[in-house]
């Protein structure tokens, strides 16, 4: 049965929560192979199963894509690929929770500017007092944070932004996961270099195989895929505001899985953070019925996302 439109938010909404979920359990999965691999290795290996993964399900057919098409999934790869790398270099010398709240800059720039109305402007303040306090918490906690780690996590802060970009244009022009699928195989070429000795090491034990592929899967197939059909039902700028979940989740992750501790300070700036996605999300849902009714009203055809116009919403105009 076709997915009513006022339903639309409300399914993007439950795939970026799940998203968020899988993310940091992923990340944490990933940091216990470091020590081994590296974390640009495990990058590599772990872009490079996923894409493995998604070509065999997706069975993408790119030879029957226009110029426009191949060059967002070439950028959406690239952001992918970089991305990963440093949010992994990142990972390997500051903890979990606090790096997920410093990338989060990059999205939260991204809402901040895509925010035309008072309210969205007041939850991404929220939001933003969650990632100060976080960014507090690591560097007077008991983990302060690496300067060099700080500096990997905001490069990786720059291309996740781009990497929301890029996905909501892949997902206007190319149908299905088949954008998703070449831009893994894309990023996965771009990381060779660094991922010929981490294939060599894991290719004789099974145990670090089997880490990879569940790093994969949990890092890349589950969420990429999850946020990609939420773009779809989401404007970019609430898609930003809820990913502030991820901290919280990160935090989480680190804790049961890392055993990196959770102080009363950091749990104040998760509630934050958590208050912030709350409000962003009846927002979205306030925002749909009065999109519906006036849709009703005057018969002139309302766009899936309601309020996307301008030129810091449309999708990125790239060369045709």
């Amino acid at each position: 049965m076709k997915q009513s439109a006022s339903s639309r938010p409300l399914v993007g909404v439950v795939l970026v929560v799940c998203s968020c979920l899988s993310l940091p359990f992923g990340a944490a999965v990933a940091a216990q192979l470091f020590p081994v691999l590296g974390p640009w290795g495990v990058t590599s290996l772990r872009v490079a199963i996923a894409a493995l993964l998604l070509v065999v399900i997706v069975r993408p057919q790119p030879l029957r894509w226009t110029r426009a098409q191949w060059l967002a999934a070439v950028l959406f790869g690239v952001s992918l690929a970089a991305m990963n790398g440093f949010f992994y270099a990142a990972i390997d010398r500051i903890p979990l929770g606090p790096a997920v709240a410093i990338e989060f800059l990059g999205p939260l720039v991204l809402a901040a500017v895509l925010t035309r109305r008072l309210a969205d402007a007041a939850w991404v303040g929220v939001a933003l007092l969650g990632m100060v306090l976080l960014g507090v918490d690591g560097l007077i906690g008991a983990e302060p944070l690496d300067p060099l780690g700080v500096v990997f996590i905001l490069i990786a802060a720059v291309f996740w932004a781009m990497y929301i970009r890029m996905s909501a244009r892949v997902g206007a022009i190319i149908p299905g996961s088949s954008g998703l699928a070449v831009g893994l195989v894309v990023a996965a070429v771009l990381l060779i270099p660094v991922g010929v000795p981490a294939a060599v090491t894991v290719a004789g034990d099974m145990q670090l195989l089997l880490l990879a592929s569940v790093t994969a899967v949990l890092s890349s197939v589950i969420p990429y895929s999850f946020e990609l059909a939420a773009l779809r039902r989401l404007p970019q700028r609430v898609f930003g505001v809820l990913l502030s979940l991820e901290p919280a989740f990160a935090t989480l992750a680190g804790w049961l899985i890392l055993g990196q501790s959770a102080t009363p300070l950091r749990m104040l700036a998760i509630a934050l953070v958590v208050a912030a996605s709350v409000g962003t999300t009846l927002g979205v849902r306030r925002q749909r019925r009065r999109a519906d009714a006036a849709a009703r009203d005057d018969d002139t055809g309302t766009d899936d996302r309601g309020d996307e116009t301008g030129p810091f919403t449309a999708p990125i105009p790239l060369p045709e």
